[in-house]
């Protein structure tokens, strides 16, 4: 599969470094050379893309909203 166009601005490619797999979504770990993002998905996609550690991937983010707490 290949991405041709996107509506997403904020792209991060990177590597897979870790799956903690649970028995409905799983958390994936992907490194980036601007730090580690984290995805929540579920496990049926996790296994329908082939997904494993080192598999290379595009983090896509796209967020309607960012909070801040002052602490």
């Amino acid at each position: 599969m290949s991405i041709h166009s996107v509506n997403v601005r904020n792209q991060f490619r990177g590597r897979i470094k870790e799956i903690i797999h649970g028995p409905v979504v799983s958390e994936i770990d992907v490194e980036t050379p601007h730090g580690i993002v984290t995805s929540v998905i579920t496990t049926r996609s996790v296994e329908e893309l082939g997904l494993k550690p080192g598999s290379e991937v595009i983090a896509l983010v796209k967020s309607t909203e960012v909070a801040i707490a002052k602490i």
